[in-house]
């Protein structure tokens, strides 16, 4: 009897310690599931933003770095429509300021970094471009991003101001499709950014031109106000324009602003 009491008692004993073990497995699950950070950046910071994003995953643990990279104007245009994003870094400060005008950016942005355009033609350079001149040559495939989009823009200033005229042959709605026009033998040129050329990495052939220093794009980059993850999103802000983010984007190519 007292050896079929003792059996029982270590039953009982075992049931309530995996009990108790159950319930902690549950409460430490609940406590570690995975944030999201939805960042909206221009294109031109693809590959440099996805470094820093690693980076930031790896001092948050539970956090994950969600990317939506395109043109400045279309990215701006899904953040007043309400579309859910906590950061948001914009290729010029034009399209930043819909969002600020709106209220939609928590507290003033910070400009991070500054880019400037480059010609981009394939390796072998087939309609042998040198000049920006040479962009205006008849037959001269010539891809160029759309006015609203920053490198657009950007290309309109510089055309102004030295007074040749591109006669493109598409305007694309980012750098990264201009570029990937170029890369595909499609167009025998584009105007890019520098940065652009050097994440080609040999792909493209890039040629500088001094009429570029007519249009330098500032970058800045805020917290939106509507954010659920507003500490997170002013925290990725502080990343990218502290040391560690101005080193990685310095690398791509990158000024400081």
């Amino acid at each position: 009897m007292k050896r079929w009491i003792g059996t029982a008692a270590a039953f009982l004993l075992l049931v309530t310690t995996a009990a108790c073990g159950s319930d902690d497995s549950g409460d430490t699950s609940k406590g570690s599931q995975e944030k999201t950070l939805t960042v909206y950046a221009a294109a031109s910071l693809t590959s440099s933003f996805e470094e820093i994003g690693k980076q930031f995953e790896a001092d948050h643990d539970g956090v994950k770095v969600k990317f939506s990279f395109g043109g400045s104007s279309d990215l701006v245009a899904q953040v007043q429509q309400g579309a859910p994003a906590d950061v948001f870094a914009s290729a010029d400060t034009a399209n930043m300021e819909k969002a600020t005008d709106d209220d939609l950016v928590e507290g003033a942005p910070v400009d991070f970094a500054t880019n400037t355009l480059e010609i981009a033609v394939p390796p072998d350079n087939p309609a042998k471009v040198e000049s920006l001149q040479d962009l205006s040559k008849a037959g001269t495939k010539v891809v160029v991003c759309a006015a609203e989009v920053p490198c657009g823009a950007a290309a309109l200033k510089i055309e102004d101001a030295s007074g040749f005229a591109i006669k493109p042959v598409s305007e694309e709605q980012s750098v990264t499709d201009v570029l990937n026009k170029v890369r595909t033998g499609e167009a025998d040129a584009g105007l890019v950014y520098v940065t652009d050329v050097q994440a080609a990495d040999g792909k493209v052939k890039g040629i500088e031109f001094p009429e570029s220093s007519s249009a330098v794009n500032t970058y800045p980059i805020g917290a939106l106000t509507d954010s659920e993850n507003q500490d997170l999103a002013e925290q990725f802000v502080d990343l990218v324009t502290g040391p560690d983010g101005q080193k990685i984007l310095a690398d791509a190519g990158f000024a400081k602003p």
